[in-house]
């Protein structure tokens, strides 16, 4: 009875603070000065036709380092706690049973297009919706889809945290050339802009979501790896 009580009052909170928000909400007719700026100001200052490249890379490009950096430490953190249930054994993987024909014939074919498309996603962050988180987990998609196919399979960890190793580096070192070239860190116009609209374009936004891209793509294929590996023990 206690415990219900206690759940009625939450709700009513809940639904008295929700109903405040509700009743004094005011939809914004115009643009903050800030998001004005980004607006009005964007595409000369950044070249990409993709207004949210310019916003998540380079004005706000220490917001997108600490999301990658959140990233790799909870890829870290998982992939070290699983490892201490993981026991190399040969009986480990005789207990999963096959996958059926139509999937495992599926992933041959749809394998190769996702990592395509997952490639084709950031390297035109700047040109349309996209970036280097959406490519990345695309391609890591791509990878779940291979172990669902053939659940023997194994990731080749070193590999991976090797292209994780590298792209890191190479954004926070394109990240401080801004600093010594450009107006500051992560900005973008280190090289030429290029012309507005075409692929080469938008100074080295392209390569910056390039390594993104991979660094998501192998922070996220390595903990779907560590989960298999410990699915296996069970």
């Amino acid at each position: 009875m206690l415990r219900n009580s206690l759940y009625l009052v939450i709700l009513a909170a809940f639904a008295v603070i929700t109903f405040a928000l509700v009743r004094n909400w005011q939809p914004a007719e115009s643009l903050s000065p800030i998001a004005e700026h980004y607006a009005t100001n964007g595409p000369a200052e950044v070249g990409a036709a993709n207004l949210v490249t310019a916003v998540v890379v380079t004005y706000r490009g220490f917001d997108t380092l600490g999301e990658v950096t959140i990233l790799f430490v909870t890829a870290a953190i998982i992939g070290f706690f699983l490892s201490l249930f993981h026991t190399e054994s040969p009986e480990e993987s005789s207990w999963l049973a096959p996958t059926s024909e139509i999937c495992s014939t599926a992933s041959k074919l749809l394998i190769p297009f996702m990592l395509v498309l997952g490639a084709y996603v950031f390297i035109n962050g700047h040109l349309t919706p996209g970036g280097g988180f959406q490519g990345g987990a695309i391609i890591a998609s791509a990878f779940v889809l291979m172990l669902l196919a053939n659940p023997k399979s194994k990731l080749n960890h070193r590999i991976i945290a090797l292209v994780e190793s590298v792209s890191g580096v190479a954004f926070v070192f394109i990240g401080l050339l801004g600093i010594f070239l450009a107006g500051g860190f992560l900005d973008n116009r280190i090289i030429n802009l290029g012309t507005f609209g075409m692929l080469i374009s938008a100074g080295v936004i392209p390569l910056l979501y390039v390594f993104i891209g991979l660094k998501v793509g192998s922070e996220l294929t390595n903990i779907i790896g560590h989960l298999q590996q410990t699915q296996k023990n069970r």
